[in-house]
């Protein structure tokens, strides 16, 4: 299965989080709906989504606070959807870290495009242009960045967001030993994470890439300090 980009559809009335949620399935992402301030801040850690689409009119918190708080440890694109519509609230919605501001109501495919225009700009790992490879290959372990779709010895593989996303991380610095803290921060930022629950998507990871968790072909463990990609250049275990 395709790894999709997942997209935090943040919408407290029903009716229009299910349009939204629909229209994005469509068009061929994966939309995870939040539906308070907090819901929306706590999906965002622990999903990883690639972008967010944030009304501000939310039940408990304001969405304001929502994108400041985000802001605070994450740069993932952020499309604020509202029905205000002064210019002092798109003032500071953009001045605030929004990469885009809709207003409500709004045109179906204007909104997907404004999508694709954030997404586009805003590539899942903040590497330098000519770092960006279109995929990667370790063995029997090929992982397709443009379509986001893993495959060992043949044989796609479903990740979570996260798995993918650490799976991702650790192949651009294949053959490099990578702290648990990087890896924390790459895929929660500051602000969530520890390793308790960095160890259980390795563990969920290995299970679905590895023919033995305990002799791992592809990531290795630096007992204290992280794990390592094991280079495309090196060997594979037999």
């Amino acid at each position: 299965m395709e790894n999709k980009a997942v997209i935090l559809v943040v919408e407290d009335e029903t009716v229009i989080s299910n349009i939204l949620m629909a229209k994005l399935r469509t068009m061929g992402y994966r939309p995870i709906p939040a539906f308070t301030g907090k819901e929306a801040t706590s999906l965002a850690a622990s999903h990883c989504p690639d972008l967010v689409l944030l009304d501000l009119g939310l039940p408990d918190i304001d969405g304001m606070e929502v994108l400041a708080n985000i802001r605070r440890w994450s740069s993932v694109p952020i499309v604020v959807l509202s029905a205000r519509q002064r210019d002092e609230d798109i003032v500071q919605a953009l001045d605030n870290g929004a990469d885009d501001y809709i207003t409500k109501p709004f045109n179906n495919a204007i909104l997907m495009a404004r999508i694709r225009n954030a997404l586009r700009k805003h590539p899942i790992w903040k590497a330098d242009q000519n770092q960006i490879r279109q995929s990667f290959q370790n063995g029997s372990l090929i992982i397709d960045y443009d379509k986001r779709i893993v495959t060992v010895d043949g044989q796609e593989v479903h990740l979570t967001p996260a798995e993918y996303k650490m799976l991702a991380f650790l192949a651009r610095n294949a053959g490099k030993v990578v702290t648990y803290s990087a890896i924390c921060k790459e895929l929660w930022g500051p602000y969530v994470g520890d390793k308790r629950t960095l160890r259980v998507n390795m563990a969920n990871l290995r299970r679905k890439i590895e023919s033995n968790s305990a002799d791992p072909r592809f990531i290795l463990t630096e007992i204290g300090v992280g794990y390592r990609m094991i280079d495309s250049d090196e060997p594979e275990k037999p």
